[in-house]
């Protein structure tokens, strides 16, 4: 179902990326949902997954759009970033080579949908996936510090936030990724009618 190719040129990008990253940034940053997802999605292309697939689906899919918007639209605009998201591809103090690794947020929540639409969408992932998520959230406030702000747990932007306390943020994070999540899931219910396989 996953040509061999694909999976191979999957396997190679993430076997340069995740050793570029754990030094550069360190293993906790593996707790963003993005490389989660990355790293589960070339789990569940190797396994032929329907389950992972639709997991990684799940996690990322509208999540990740508003990164996509922001710097499809930064590069109509000359740079400007209409909503911050994607200021740090454009900070020469990154290597480059760490900004031009983090260009797969372009491509993966299409490549997560495209895996799904060939594995078949897995109804009871979105449910195995909230029980996950919300565990990695957990884990996202209590290993990294607040200076990480992975997952923004602790405000938006990548930036600490003060109008409120921090548990109430929390609460708003857990909120919005849960009903980002169960939206996914109802939207590849809808498109994928007839594909709610099980692995």
């Amino acid at each position: 179902m996953i040509p061999l190719w694909f999976r191979l040129c999957y396997l190679i990008f993430v076997a340069v990326l995740v050793p570029a990253y754990a030094l550069e940034y360190g293993p906790v940053h593996f707790l963003w949902f993005s490389n989660v997802a990355l790293i589960g999605g070339l789990l569940a292309a190797w396994l032929e997954s329907p389950r992972l697939a639709s997991m990684m689906a799940v996690a990322v899919a509208l999540l990740e759009m508003p990164w996509v918007f922001d710097f499809l639209l930064s590069l109509a605009l000359g740079g400007s970033t209409p909503l911050g998201i994607v200021a740090y591809m454009y900070n020469p103090d990154i290597a480059l080579h760490l900004r031009l690794l983090s260009l797969y947020h372009l491509l993966l929540p299409f490549v997560l949908l495209w895996m799904v639409w060939r594995l078949g969408y897995d109804r009871e992932a979105w449910k195995i996936w909230a029980s996950a998520g919300c565990t990695i959230l957990l884990l996202s406030v209590w290993l990294p510090s607040p200076e990480r702000n992975i997952n923004w747990v602790w405000g938006p932007w990548g930036q600490a936030q003060d109008w409120t306390s921090p548990y109430v943020w929390f609460g708003i994070v857990l909120t919005v990724c849960l009903s980002a999540w169960w939206l996914t899931h109802r939207v590849l219910l809808a498109v994928m009618p007839g594909l709610g396989r099980k692995a």
